[in-house]
């Protein structure tokens, strides 16, 4: 399976010339879904659900669909009519070739003060797991960790934390639109000498071969 990292919390997997885009929110590119046959949508925040690049996808690909929790559902099915499916925790589903689990409910704690919302993530082919805006723990092993790794709900000891808990093979950065590239190098060392893991970083555009 090849990864393509887009830009912030898109990311693009590939194999047997099928294709399956998480998250083309608004810090993505606008083609980001675009040649997409599964767009997965873990959450409802615009950095990871924005109706024109869903559109773009979908228009690109009419066999394309979408698979996603119910408070993004109920705002695009009415757009996509027989294209837009509701998962929650706990499911499982192929879609294009994949094999996808869905694992968490909620989107990490930003302030006390902000009430929480739904929130899922996708375990792809039982290798690759995309948590979204959460530190979700699958009952699954993870070989491939996209790792949210700057966040206005994060730090990084808890970022650490995670990677250490999840045990993956390794763990390449997502949800780093925000951050500059004078942090990227202190980021880069403390999650590589820390996390316990392989631990990489890809520049939208690039590719890993998984």
């Amino acid at each position: 399976m090849k990864l393509t990292k887009k830009s912030h919390a898109c990311v693009r997997l590939e194999k047997d010339g099928r294709t399956l885009v998480i998250d083309p929110g608004v810090f993505s590119e606008e083609d980001a879904g675009v040649g997409a046959d599964v767009v997965l949508v873990t959450h409802e925040h615009p950095d990871h659900f924005h109706e024109g690049r869903l559109r773009a996808a979908l228009e690109a690909n009419p066999a394309a669909e979408i698979w996603t929790l119910r408070s993004v559902a109920d705002k695009i099915a009415a757009a996509f009519p027989g294209r837009v499916h509701t998962v929650g925790h706990g499911d499982t589903f192929a879609a294009a070739g994949f094999d996808v689990q869905v694992h968490g409910e909620l989107h990490a704690v930003i302030h006390p003060d902000i009430p929480r919302i739904t929130n899922v993530g996708y375990l792809v082919d039982g290798a690759v797991f995309h948590p979204g805006d959460a530190l979700t723990v699958p009952e699954h092993p993870v070989d491939t960790l996209l790792l949210p790794v700057m966040a206005p709900w994060s730090k990084i000891s808890e970022v650490i934390d995670y990677v250490r808990e999840l045990k993956p093979r390794r763990a390449f950065d997502v949800h780093d639109a925000l951050l500059t590239d004078l942090a990227r190098p202190i980021y880069d060392n403390q999650i590589g000498a820390l996390g316990g893991a392989e631990h990489g970083r890809l520049a939208p555009g690039e590719s890993a071969e998984l």
